[in-house]
């Protein structure tokens, strides 16, 4: 059911995936087409908010915190997962694996060069910042407009 704090959370996380995807660009190898990359980030961030913290709001000042940290969490989680599946697929259409279960697993493989690239203490704090931003906000919402 749509509500406030939903559409709060969603809007606060799309802004946060909006600063962590041009805060990530720079951070990349040198040419690569990042084509969608922002569109797809900032689509994640207000799923992950709408539908992770905007059902966890009106608990309090402390929950909204946590709320805020694991919604940044979840979204770093699938625009990894989002990302480098976009990648597999990119390398599966050039044969670059054997079979499906080797491409599969060259998911996990992606994602895990891309977190080494974004684990820099910029992109840390910024999402740490803006969890903790978005879950007080959506808090406020719900508050403000039950």
């Amino acid at each position: 059911m749509p509500t406030s704090s939903r559409l709060v959370a969603g809007v606060c996380l799309a802004l946060l995936a909006f600063v962590l995807s041009r805060q990530i660009m720079p951070l990349m190898p040198e040419g690569m087409n990042f084509g969608y990359f922002i569109h797809v980030n900032v689509a994640i961030g207000f799923l992950v908010g709408w539908n992770i913290m905007g059902s966890r709001t009106g608990r309090g000042i402390t929950a909204a915190i946590n709320n805020g940290l694991t919604g940044a969490v979840v979204l770093i989680f699938w625009g990894l997962v989002v990302q480098s599946g976009y990648a597999m697929v990119d390398q599966a259409m050039n044969h670059r694996f054997g079979g499906p279960l080797e491409a599969l697993l060259a998911i996990f493989e992606i994602a895990a060069g891309y977190l080494k690239v974004i684990l820099v203490p910029v992109v840390i704090v910024t999402a740490l910042f803006g969890g903790v931003v978005s879950g007080l906000a959506s808090e406020l919402a719900w508050r403000r407009w039950r």
